[in-house]
């Protein structure tokens, strides 16, 4: 069970809505009928709305996948939290990157096109293929980004929601 990631995924997006819950927002779980939105989350008024799109890692990983859509920019108001879940027996804090979307877009995008251009370990080229990930710190992705300043900065969302 510890190694089942559905389970893992659907613990993360509860972690996330329970955490904007937390901080006084109304956080959904789209439960799978949203393409691109995992949670929907709005100021209490319901007058403005994040959507948010939530990838699982386990802290100790070196990174996170986030697939091929993470080259899109969904616009202002979509952020992508990339969560840092724990397994049960671990005692490792739950860690949250709060990355916009255009961030994500740009950043992703640049790294994968250096990887592609890259030969690989015997000199051949790489094959185009739909896996996209983000490295986590220390480490930094291959176009020099570091998400660090987006770790548990959930200030990005609350000031689209004022």
């Amino acid at each position: 069970m510890a190694n089942d990631k559905t389970h893992r995924g659907s613990a993360s997006q509860f972690f996330v809505a329970g955490e904007l819950c937390r901080r006084g927002y109304v956080a959904v779980i789209t439960m799978g009928n949203c393409p691109n939105t995992d949670i929907l989350c709005s100021n209490k008024d319901g007058t403005k709305f994040v959507h948010i799109q939530v990838k699982t890692f386990r802290p100790s990983d070196g990174d996170c996948s986030v697939g091929l859509k993470a080259e899109r920019n969904y616009g202002d108001n979509f952020f992508w939290v990339l969560g840092g879940i724990p397994e049960a027996e671990q005692n490792d804090q739950f860690v949250y990157y709060i990355i916009p979307s255009a961030i994500m877009a740009k950043n992703v995008s640049e790294g994968h096109a250096i990887w592609h251009k890259t030969p690989g370990k015997k000199g051949q080229q790489h094959r185009e293929t739909n896996f996209r990930a983000v490295d986590l710190p220390p480490r930094k992705n291959l176009n020099g980004w570091d998400i660090s300043p987006y770790l548990n900065n959930w200030k990005l969302i609350e000031d689209k929601l004022k």
